[in-house]
């Protein structure tokens, strides 16, 4: 296949010394980064990336995957592991051989292993441990079931361990520990499972739901331990390219438990980045570098797909991404340091 990103620009980021991702941090953000890495993945180029953070001038690394379509990716850099969830394939799959790869500028992952098909129209991953959670969405395929489906990564393979119906659209998700986080699409709702790995299989409720006044329609979402912050996304109306939006709830856990179940987390408590400047349409998907505090976006429809950066906003307004590079229907963002 034709190497699709070969168009793309390349972005610059200044980066301190030290920098720090929210899903991989070190006890001690403050020391020196030996990693810092971003891999996103497209749902039309059949294509992952991958950045190295730390060079100086960072390049934009493309590799192939068996589907076009891919709405999760995960990267554990210690065993060179990449996990993705194929829209195309239904299952999940595991690559090798990205560090080879790389350090060879070659294009030539290795299909390690993949999943049973138990789900069908996925649209996001989270790992904790040696667990996966993956998304279904809702669609004629599969019967209109939204479902949360986990799996065990073994060294040789996924052995499927619950699946889950909910009664809410499913997209976004995070997991902490055993505390798991999902948006409700097509509303303005994020709801919370505490002790989620003790369901049993079958129809499952959130501990709580809630929604965030003045958002339109969930999509992404991380949540930072260290820093206490919720970044979400709202992707707005999905034919329109200008009125997306991201969300900031700081002092999260301290707004969360002081929202009532059904409540209402309000304006005065979030940060919200909006405007035409911000070249946020569909924003589907979002990591956050708790060093930096830099804020990674997939933009999904903005110019076909953009990966975009801006600076933690400490108020309301527009802000113009630090920086921005095209990438063809860009779907997910993962960052990982150490």
């Amino acid at each position: 296949m034709k190497n699709l990103f070969l168009t793309l620009s390349v972005f610059t980021l200044t980066l301190g010394a030290c920098s720090d991702d929210d899903n991989n941090s070190q006890n001690n953000p403050s020391a020196p980064a030996s990693e810092l890495k971003l891999i996103t993945g497209s749902n039309t180029s059949g294509k992952v990336s991958f950045t190295n953070l730390l060079e100086t001038s960072p390049t934009v690394k493309s590799l192939t995957v068996s589907g076009l379509d891919s709405d999760g990716t995960y990267y554990d850099s210690t065993n060179d592991q990449l996990i993705v969830a194929s829209r195309t394939n239904n299952r999940l799959e595991l690559y090798t051989g990205l560090k080879n790869a790389i350090a060879n500028n070659t294009d030539n992952l290795t299909l390690q292993f993949f999943s049973t098909s138990d789900f069908n129209n996925a649209r996001e991953i989270a790992v904790v441990g040696d667990k996966v959670i993956v998304t279904q969405d809702q669609s004629a395929a599969n019967g209109n079931v939204n479902k949360l489906v986990v799996y065990q990564k073994t060294a040789t393979g996924f052995q499927l361990l619950n699946s889950y119906t909910v009664d809410f659209k499913v997209w976004g998700i995070h997991v902490e520990g055993t505390t798991f986080y999902a948006v409700a699409d097509l509303t303005s709702d994020i709801v919370v499972f505490n002790n989620f790995f003790a369901n049993s299989n079958g129809a499952i409720t959130p501990s709580k739901r809630v929604t965030i006044e003045g958002l339109v329609r969930t999509h992404g979402i991380t949540v930072s331990t260290l820093d206490n912050r919720m970044v979400l996304t709202d992707v707005g109306s999905a034919a329109s390219d200008t009125d997306g939006g991201v969300i900031v709830i700081n002092n999260f856990s301290s707004v969360l438990g002081s929202t009532a179940n059904l409540g209402t987390i309000a304006l005065s408590s979030q940060v919200r980045l909006y405007g035409p400047n911000s070249k946020l349409g569909n924003p589907v998907d979002v990591a956050y570098d708790n060093v930096t505090k830099n804020i990674y976006v997939a933009e999904r429809l903005n110019a076909g797909g953009q990966l975009l950066v801006f600076a933690n906003p400490s108020s309301n307004g527009d802000a113009t991404p630090i920086s921005s590079r095209a990438e063809l229907g860009v779907a997910s963002v993962f960052l990982i340091r150490k």
